[in-house]
């Protein structure tokens, strides 16, 4: 009897953990629709997160009908080397991560300073950070132009490109040192149309050396891209705002960096 009692439990308590899960998966694949900040990130983390408690319970009811024990422990035992491959996979990506996530003092030649989002035309903490990390760097560096690198997404009024600007120029920016590129939407972009930016003004961005100003978790995969560009970069690493925020973007980054290495996409 007690043994039913506790199968009964378990089958219930399993019920809801699926439930709850794609629910919040659904919720913020709905916010993320609606042009809510930062819920991307969310909805990709809840929909691995659903998708695994959905296997693991498939598992679980298999278990539980003789007839079907053979394939529930054949799929466990695939289960958990999927789950130990990826998680073998995550610990390398987020070690390439913070092998970049530093800032390098050099002689630069031009500042590209990427967008990451507004809330309406206020910058995020994320980009606030960016900036404030590109003031500091110039300090001693004011004959250098400094690209604002960024267009205008969902829940923006401006462009980020100009939000970044007024944000610079309060701070005792010279207006004449910020170049504004406001038509990028993704790290791919920034990149690409920041240097021709850079080559309609008349730069050789092939023997520049360009900073790029980013959070810590994001410089890997932006001076990747910028590589394969050819450009000669260095980091500078703004700090994540919030311990949670971080892991978050440092989840959504490592799977940003495997579909870049996999499929080839830099978005």
């Amino acid at each position: 009897m007690e043994r039913k009692s506790g199968a009964k439990w378990r089958k219930a308590m399993i019920e809801i953990l699926v439930t709850a899960s794609i629910a919040v998966t659904v919720v913020c694949f709905a916010l993320m629709l609606a042009g809510k900040p930062g819920m991307n990130i969310a909805f990709c983390f809840t929909l691995v997160l659903s998708s695994l408690v959905i296997v693991f319970s498939l598992i679980h009811m298999l278990r539980s009908k003789e007839k079907y024990t053979k394939i529930a422990l054949i799929l466990q035992r695939c289960f958990m080397a999927c789950l130990a491959i990826g998680t073998a996979v995550f610990i390398l990506l987020q070690g390439l991560i913070l092998s970049a996530g530093r800032t390098e003092d050099a002689d630069v030649d031009c500042l590209i300073i990427l967008g990451a989002g507004l809330f309406g035309e206020i910058p995020s903490s994320t980009l606030a950070s960016r900036l404030d990390s590109a003031i500091e760097y110039l300090n001693g560096r004011d004959d250098i132009p400094v690209i604002v690198s960024g267009g205008q997404g969902p829940g923006e009024t401006i462009t980020e490109a100009e939000a970044m600007s007024r944000y610079l120029k309060r701070k005792g920016v010279n207006e004449n040192q910020i170049w504004k590129e406001g038509s990028s939407t993704s790290t791919l972009e920034n990149l690409e149309f920041s240097t021709a930016l850079m080559e309609d003004s008349g730069l050789d961005t092939k023997s520049l050396t360009i900073a790029i100003v980013t959070n810590e978790f994001h410089l890997y995969r932006a001076k990747h891209i910028a590589g394969k560009m050819g450009l000669s970069t260095v980091g500078v690493a703004a700090e994540t705002p919030y311990l949670g925020l971080r892991v978050l973007y440092h989840i959504r980054e490592a799977a940003a960096i495997l579909n870049c290495f996999v499929f080839g996409s830099s978005k």
